[in-house]
């Protein structure tokens, strides 16, 4: 049973760059898991470097995504992120440099799981 609160041994994939402390960790991959447990429409990988998400739309759901994202760069500069609004579906891609491919990795996965739910 997932309680949508996620603990410290599940977040072993977050590289030491990333500059959330670690007390808030938890708390913003609950936010990612509900944004793709409840907006998941598909995913993607265009590249070794590169996912890309189709998020369901609806009332909020733009700026919901903006506000994670503009969170995650202040913490994670090493993710590079572009949404694109459209009317039904909103794309959401996330590039990283070579050095953080394994962030990615585990981020796609992650993502895959959470938008089963």
């Amino acid at each position: 049973m997932t309680t949508g609160v996620s603990t410290m041994s599940e977040l072993a994939w977050v590289p030491q760059s990333c500059t959330l402390p670690t007390e808030e960790r938890p708390l913003r991959v609950a936010e990612w898991d509900g944004l793709f447990a409840e907006r998941l429409a598909s995913l993607s990988r265009p590249g070794p470097l590169r996912l890309h998400l189709d998020l369901a739309g609806g009332p909020g759901v733009e700026e919901r995504v903006r506000d994670l994202v503009e969170w995650e760069s202040g913490c994670c500069s090493f993710l590079s992120f572009t949404v694109t609004p459209g009317e039904d579906l909103i794309g959401l891609d996330i590039a990283v440099d070579q050095q953080h491919e394994a962030v990615l990795e585990a981020l796609a996965a992650r993502t895959a799981v959470g938008g089963q739910r």
